[in-house]
């Protein structure tokens, strides 16, 4: 973990104020976020985020702050950047991002209901962010890179590579190229009173197929128990006709499920991969155990998808 003394010594140096209030929010396997205010002038305090890497990702970094600029841009719903060196930091957006608080308390009972058309229309904003927006975003193959991860940790899991074979034998051709958010879920959403506040975490940010940030909000991992398709909060057809009406594409359902399969062996993959990148014989992180341990529970589910 970062030395909370230091890090507010480079936070106040890079952003030229005193900050106060530093804490760390729970959640992220590979990157810390912290959360403080800075003390203006006049006292005012200004809420703000700030985002450090701990732990190397199963992906490259990409320039989170370029990618927020471009979405806010696009009309995507993002927090401003305040400062993008030596950390990236932004805005704090009011509002709560825990998955099973949104999911169950009965404070979001009357915004759940929208938050799946919310959702197609942020995505579809997304994919409206021209590709020359931001350099260097990755463009991977959708089987092959996961495989090259895979292949990288030395250890064998049938169930991944049957997923593997599948795909590749039931390969779709591709929807579109666009800027893909790569992590769009419930959990990396800010919620306030009117729904989705704000898209947070682009770090898994690059070129792909549209299809692909359609099929991951439907993840049976981002339902947190709950049974509504896309995060545990609404329908498909919500999602799909929101994304279209927003100016996405018409989805094949038929493509759709080729994605869906390759979102479940891609997280299943990244807890695999996380969990096994930790030095033997020492402890995890917590993060990084809870993450690693549901790597079985993405096994069934692959094996129920392509059944």
């Amino acid at each position: 973990m970062t030395d909370p003394l230091r890090l507010a010594e480079e936070l106040e140096a890079g952003l030229g104020q005193p900050i106060e209030g530093l804490r760390l929010i729970p959640g992220g396997a590979s990157q810390e976020t912290w959360s403080f205010d800075a003390v203006l002038p006049d006292g005012s305090r200004r809420p703000l985020i700030a985002r450090r890497r701990v732990r190397p990702s199963v992906v490259p970094p990409v320039d989170e702050a370029a990618l927020l600029r471009a979405a806010a841009a696009a009309g995507v719903p993002v927090p401003a950047v305040v400062l993008d060196e030596p950390y990236l930091v932004v805005e704090r957006v009011e509002g709560d991002g825990n998955p099973r608080r949104l999911l169950r308390d009965d404070a979001w009972a009357a915004v759940r209901p929208r938050l799946a058309a919310q959702c197609g229309e942020a995505l579809a904003r997304t994919h409206q962010i021209p590709l020359t927006a931001v350099d260097g975003l990755p463009e991977p193959d959708p089987v092959d890179a996961w495989r090259d991860v895979l292949d990288a940790s030395g250890h064998p899991h049938p169930a991944f590579e049957l997923a593997l074979r599948w795909l590749d034998e039931h390969r779709r051709p591709p929807a579109g190229r666009v800027v893909v958010h790569g992590d769009f879920r419930n959990g990396n959403l800010i919620v306030g009173p009117e729904g989705v506040a704000a898209v947070i975490d682009w770090e898994l940010a690059h070129i792909g197929d549209p299809l692909s940030d359609l099929a991951w909000v439907c993840l049976k991992a981002w339902r947190y128990g709950a049974d509504a398709p896309v995060g545990g909060f609404g329908t498909v057809e919500d999602l799909l006709a929101a994304y279209q009406k927003a100016g996405g594409i018409e989805v094949d359902p038929e493509a759709l499920r080729w994605w869906e399969v390759q979102a479940t062996l891609r997280w299943g993959v990244i807890c695999s991969a996380l969990l096994e990148s930790h030095p033997a014989g020492e402890p995890p992180p917590m993060e990084q155990a809870a993450v690693g341990r549901r790597a079985c529970e993405t096994e069934w589910d692959l094996l129920e998808l392509i059944a």
